[in-house]
């Protein structure tokens, strides 16, 4: 895994224990799989917004259509 062995990994682990504090560490987890899974979910749904341009011959029928 990363060319990174067991002792690499343990302390990185403590690295991160020290910094964090152990008490925040499953909120941290907590956000990483929500930005993942709310990534996931964006990627893969289609645009909600339509940014197509109208044509002109459109928007002067719906203009016509509106003042009658």
């Amino acid at each position: 895994m990363f060319g990174l062995g067991t002792g690499e990994l343990i302390i990185i682990l403590v690295i991160v224990v020290i910094l964090f504090g152990a008490s925040r560490l499953p909120q941290i987890g907590k956000g990483i799989g929500e930005a993942i899974k709310n990534f996931k979910k964006a990627s893969s749904e289609p645009n909600e917004i339509d940014v197509t341009p109208k044509d002109k011959t459109e928007d002067t029928k719906a203009g016509k259509e509106s003042k009658s």
